[in-house]
């Protein structure tokens, strides 16, 4: 995301929470959101795919919302606006095609309205048909969890991404041998299927709240937190948007310190850090091993302030319209071990993981009628939650090495913690603060010779790499 696009966020944000009362909010808030799914996504070189990926995601996110929604609860009387609004600014931004290329609100030009007119008749058609013969069942939704794993492994498969590039060049009448993975760049598809997941799974459940068309996709695509999240929980999203708007001068303050704190993060010292920070060029360049330890520590600086600063920036913008998003990140460097490391990174997705996957999976293998042992258990979701975070950033060979690597340092912390835990608590609080700065000296260094699998992009170069860092080439 551009500095030009985060002050026009900032703008934006600013004028509707100060201006729009209450009743417009979120009508206007729907709008806004959904200019910003195209305004956000980058220009790609297969023709019209930066318009069909961002109108992919409203298709997503309303035809999720039919499927979550219980029957009854579907009227099309109180829901009619928030679709008029959808559909309308789909074909607005396809007309701007006529307008020449200087007013495109898109990334590329649209395609012709006519398969805009057809694409919008498709989606219409199957949310009426869902919306008429289908209930919120296991089944159903089921099939709709594991559809969007798939699309999720299309996009994250790199063999898979090129494959669709290939066919949707041949459709296109381009040069297929031009195909890359990096032609599929969906916009935060990562974080727009873990909300979609979320409210799938929590309507099986029977968790999820009943919520308007207009307030389940303000939540999925909600601008500030669209591109890197964090990813909110829908009912308290919801009982923010829900509120009455109106900003205080502690809001405001809190605000402008969150957004000016994350625009020098972002802007200046992971920008300046990028300059010397570990990556695929420089990682061939290194022969001696303090330097490879100097790019490797910038890349984890480079990393968090980056990552960090954009958080800051998104809760910033959220204070101003009203919603508190949860924060992603608290010191993690300055943790002692590895648990609480992933206890304060990138919080929302560890939370995610937990309440979707460790926990589901703890408790199935504890609750049978042969339980395994505790230490069992621990490593196999231990292990499995880091390889599926991994994996979550792509699927390749490095970012399962790197699922590994926390897996296994994240199962070897739990067993020394029950191990020693008795006498650590005998010793006296200048031993307990001594080995406190050792273990936050050791857990950082864990973390970033892991960070070499997760900067590079094969395992061969990272390899390389880690003999160069300790003096073994």
């Amino acid at each position: 995301m551009t500095l030009a696009l985060i002050l026009v966020s900032i703008l934006v944000a600013t004028t509707l929470g100060l201006v729009v009362r209450n009743r417009g909010r979120l009508p206007l808030l729907l709008g806004i959101c959904t200019l910003a799914v195209y305004a956000f996504q980058p220009v790609l070189p297969v023709r019209s795919l930066d318009f069909w990926l961002p109108t992919g995601t409203l298709a997503l996110a309303t035809l999720a919302w039919v499927l979550t929604t219980p029957q009854e609860q579907r009227s099309w009387r109180v829901n009619w606006p928030a679709a008029v609004i959808l559909i309308g600014i789909v074909l607005v931004l396809g007309l701007t095609r006529f307008l020449g290329f200087s007013v495109y609100l898109t990334a590329s030009r649209p395609p012709q309205t006519l398969q805009i007119l057809a694409a919008l008749a498709v989606v219409t058609l199957i949310a009426f048909l869902l919306t008429r013969f289908t209930k919120p069942g296991r089944a159903i939704l089921t099939g709709a969890f594991v559809l969007i794993i798939l699309l999720f492994i299309i996009l994250k498969v790199p063999t898979l991404a090129t494959l669709v590039s290939m066919g949707l060049r041949r459709l296109n009448q381009q040069a297929t041998s031009l195909a890359l993975a990096q032609d599929l760049r969906w916009l935060g598809f990562s974080y727009i299927a873990f909300r979609l997941l979320h409210t799938i799974r929590d309507r099986q459940s029977g968790r999820l709240p009943v919520v308007s068309l207009s307030e389940y996709v303000v939540y999925v695509i909600f601008f500030p937190g669209l591109t890197a999240g964090p990813i909110d929980r829908i009912e308290r999203f919801v009982g923010d948007l829900r509120r009455p708007l109106t900003l205080t001068t502690d809001d405001l303050g809190e605000s402008g310190k969150r957004l000016v704190l994350g625009l020098f993060k972002k802007f200046v010292i992971a920008d300046v850090l990028s300059m010397i920070a570990l990556n695929a060029t420089n990682a061939l360049q290194v022969h001696l091993a303090g330097w490879a330890w100097v790019l490797l520590y910038a890349y984890a600086f480079q990393l968090y302030f980056d990552f960090s600063g954009y958080t800051d920036i998104a809760i910033g913008l959220g204070r101003l319209l009203g919603i508190k998003l949860p924060e992603n990140f608290n010191a993690p460097y300055l943790k002692p071990n590895l648990t609480q490391f992933w206890n304060n990174w990138h919080m929302t997705l560890t939370q995610w993981f937990r309440a979707y996957f460790f926990n589901p999976v703890t408790r199935a293998l504890r609750s049978g009628k042969k339980p395994l042992p505790i230490p069992v258990v621990i490593f196999i979701t231990q292990l499995g939650t880091m390889v599926l975070i991994g994996l979550w950033h792509g699927v390749t060979v490095n970012f399962f090495v790197w699922g590994l690597w926390h897996g296994l340092g994240l199962f070897f912390h739990n067993r020394w913690s029950e191990l020693t835990r008795p006498r650590f608590a005998t010793l006296s609080p200048r031993w307990q603060k001594a080995l406190n700065v050792g273990g936050i000296l050791v857990t950082f260094n864990f973390v970033a010779i892991g960070w070499v699998f997760f900067a590079l992009p094969n395992l061969s170069i990272s390899v390389n790499y880690l003999r160069v860092l300790f003096g073994l080439a």
